[in-house]
């Protein structure tokens, strides 16, 4: 199996309008690959297609057009989706139930026995972050950040071989988001393929390999994160970190360098250039001013600059 889930040229249209006849696509002839067992992030503005994506691989609505494959296999193969686990933007559940009781129903729908049911129910809410009292809580005395993690919980009670996360950290605390992190990285560890859609560009950040952006129900970005990061595009190419000198010593030699900046910093300065090709000029000053070099790297730019670029224009 070369990829966990594989779409091609995946479209949405929803009719709109009193008398349904109007279209509005919701997703553009979205291909898409994720390789197995690295969590994935899935970014997008508001209304950019990416629960729609979701639901449309979870087989809850049906495409337009268009074709995927998860874990190798249609998302037409019924039995596929046993090996899948979901967790939804807003979970929703049979309020009157406890968080145990939500689970056992779970478990009963995958055939497991009471004891493996009672086993796998008390893990997966301890990991999640709630407590044994709270297990015996009925659901509509839950808060949204609780019903996120029973939301969490529960797509994990058929030890999934991927698991699709849609919006996992809303409405929790950054304790909570702290501990969902740790959870889901520890997914990746044991060989579980993690499909991330959030607003939270620190989590993509933590936790992610690769992501993708989609604009207006287009992929706008696809890649490594840390290459996408890299790929600076007008953002600085090179920092030059120096010590034993001052900004204000060297700064009008500096600025003479083609759109070169210094920035002062408590040990010394740090000196951004647009072209490598500026480097040994910035070195010579730095050195007959007395300054000392720590170092020299490519800049980053952070992932909100990326998703802004890419989301919106």
């Amino acid at each position: 199996m070369d990829f966990a889930v594989e779409i091609d040229g995946l479209s949405k249209d929803y009719e709109t309008g009193f008398w349904r006849k109007k279209k509005v696509r919701a997703l553009d002839r979205l291909t898409l690959n994720v390789r197995p067992g690295q969590i994935f992030g899935f970014l997008g503005g508001n209304g950019a297609g990416k629960t729609t994506t979701i639901k449309l691989l979870m087989r809850l609505m049906f495409p337009t057009e268009g074709t995927a494959r998860i874990l190798g296999r249609s998302i037409d193969e019924v039995e596929m989706h046993s090996r899948i686990g979901y967790c939804p933007e807003n979970p929703y559940f049979y309020d009157y139930l406890t968080a145990n009781e939500l689970m056992d129903y779970f478990g009963r729908l995958f055939g497991y026995d009471a004891g493996i049911r009672k086993e796998k129910s008390e893990e997966l809410l301890t990991a999640v972050g709630l407590t044994p009292p709270e297990w015996k809580r009925q659901l509509r005395k839950y808060s949204k950040g609780m019903l996120q993690r029973v939301g969490i919980a529960q797509a994990l009670i058929n030890d999934p071989e991927i698991v699709f996360l849609d919006e996992p950290m809303s409405g929790l605390d950054p304790v909570g988001r702290r501990e969902i992190r740790e959870l889901i990285s520890g997914l990746r560890d044991k060989g579980v393929t993690v499909f991330m859609s959030t607003h939270i560009l620190s989590d993509i950040e933590a936790l992610c390999d690769e992501v993708a952006i989609l604009r207006g129900g287009k992929l706008a970005a696809s890649g490594d994160l840390n290459d996408l990061l890299t790929k600076s595009g007008e953002q600085r190419s090179l920092e030059i970190s120096v010590k034993g000198i001052s900004a204000a010593a060297v700064r009008e030699q500096i600025e003479f360098i083609a759109g070169a900046t210094i920035i002062a910093k408590a040990s010394g300065a740090v000196i951004e250039l647009l072209d490598e090709s500026d480097v040994e000029a910035a070195l010579k000053i730095i050195r007959d001013a007395g300054g000392h070099l720590i170092s020299i790297q490519p800049v980053k730019q952070s992932l909100e600059e990326l998703f802004v670029r890419e989301a919106t224009t």
